[in-house]
C-alpha cells in the first residue's frame, strides 16, 4: 500500500469512527482550579520538537471507558487548554480504549498535540495491522512518534531488524510520513534499554526515572547513553506506577504487588517528584492522571517551579532509599 492509499484509508475510516461515536461529543469540562494558560516547555531531542514539560499519560483516567461521571476526553481537553501539548497512549492500555478516548479529541484538536503511540508487536506484518486499527481508533492519518512498547530483559532486539521484524514498518512509515519520529520504551531492565539504543538509531527514549534505589542503573547508565546520542527523553514511573506509592497522597503499598511498581518506605510531595525527575536532563514526564483534580495539581506542580537542584536530588534519593 502506498502513502497515498494509507492516508486515503484512515480518512475514510476515521470519518466513519467520528459518526459511531457521536454520542461521545467533544464537550468542554468545568476546569475547577485549572486555568487556560501554557507550561514550561523543552526540545525533545534531536526531533528538534519543543514539547510541554508535562505529558498526559494514557493509562489511568484516558484508558477509563467514559461514564456520566468521568468522561476521559473531558481530562485530555482540559489538559490541553492547561498548556500540555504532548499526549501518551498505546493499543495495549485497557484494550484500545485510551486510544478510543483520544481520537473524540484528535478529531478537532489534533493540530494542536504532539500525539504518540506504541506497539507490543515485534513482526512487519503484525505492526503495520495494528497500526491501522490504532490510527482509525485516534481518529487521525499520522502520529507525531511512534514506539516499541515495553523492551523485555531477555528480548533479542536483534530480531527488530530482520527482513520480518518491526523495524521494517517503522523505517516504512516514517518514509510514508505516517509517523515523524520513532522511539522505543521500557522499564523492566536499563541494559535492555541500552540494547535496544545502540542497536537502532531511534529519535526518543520513554523510560523510568524516579528517586528511589531500584531505578539508580536507568540514571547513571541509560540516560547518559541516551544524552550522549541526543534523544528525546522522557520519564515514566515518576509516581512509581500503578497506584503511585511515592507519592504521599497515594496508599504507600501498591496494588497487585506488581513487580515493575516501585515502593518506599518513606513517601513524597508528588510535585517534589515531578520537581525532581525535571531536575534530570531530560525532556518531560509521563505522568499518568485519574481525575481533573490530578491534572490540577501536577499543572499547578510544572507551572512556576524550579527543578530540584543536584543538592536537592541526593536528599530525596537518600530519603527514598
Amino acid at each position: 500500500m502506498d502513502r497515498r492509499d494509507f492516508m486515503q484509508k484512515m480518512a475514510a475510516a476515521a470519518a466513519g469512527a467520528a459518526v459511531i461515536r457521536m454520542d461521545l461529543k467533544d464537550i468542554q469540562p468545568e476546569n475547577s482550579g485549572l486555568k487556560k494558560g501554557i507550561l514550561p516547555k523543552r526540545v525533545l531531542g534531536k526531533t528538534g520538537v519543543e514539547v510541554s514539560v508535562l505529558v498526559l499519560g494514557g493509562v489511568s483516567g484516558m484508558g477509563m471507558k467514559p461514564t456520566d461521571e468521568f468522561n476521559p476526553a473531558d481530562l485530555a481537553n482540559a489538559a490541553i487548554d492547561a498548556g500540555i501539548t504532548y499526549l501518551d497512549t498505546a493499543p495495549g492500555y485497557s484494550n484500545g480504549q485510551s486510544e478510543l478516548n483520544y481520537g473524540i479529541v484528535m478529531a478537532k484538536r489534533r493540530k494542536e498535540v504532539f500525539l504518540a503511540s506504541k506497539t507490543l508487536k515485534r513482526t512487519y506484518d503484525e505492526t503495520m495491522r495494528e497500526v491501522e486499527e490504532s490510527l482509525k481508533r485516534l481518529q487521525t492519518d499520522h502520529y507525531d512518534l511512534f514506539q516499541v512498547h515495553s523492551v523485555l530483559d531477555k528480548e533479542d532486539v536483534s530480531l527488530w531488524g530482520k527482513e520480518n521484524g518491526m523495524m521494517k514498518a517503522f523505517y516504512k512509515l516514517r518514509d510514508e510520513k505516517v509517523t515523524r519520529f520513532i522511539g522505543v520504551t521500557g522499564h523492566e531492565s536499563a541494559d535492555a534499554m541500552n540494547r535496544a539504543i545502540n542497536m537502532y538509531d531511534f529519535d526518543t527514549i520513554l523510560t523510568t526515572f524516579n528517586p528511589v534505589p531500584r531505578r539508580l542503573p536507568w540514571r547513571e547508565s541509560v540516560l547518559p547513553n541516551a544524552i550522549k546520542k541526543n534523544m528525546g527523553i522522557i520519564a515514566m514511573k515518576v509516581m512509581g506506577g500503578g497506584g503511585g506509592a511515592l507519592a504521599n497522597v497515594n496508599p504507600a503499598k501498591n496494588v497487585n504487588g506488581n513487580w515493575y511498581w516501585d515502593e518506599t518506605p518513606h513517601q513524597a510531595e508528588a510535585s517534589d517528584l515531578i520537581r525532581y525527575v525535571l531536575g534530570l536532563p531530560i525532556s518531560c514526564a509521563n505522568i499518568g492522571m485519574k481525575n481533573l483534580k490530578e491534572l490540577e495539581i501536577n499543572v499547578a506542580a510544572v507551572r512556576d517551579m524550579k527543578p530540584f537542584t543536584k543538592e536537592e536530588q541526593v536528599q530525596l534519593e537518600k530519603l527514598m532509599a
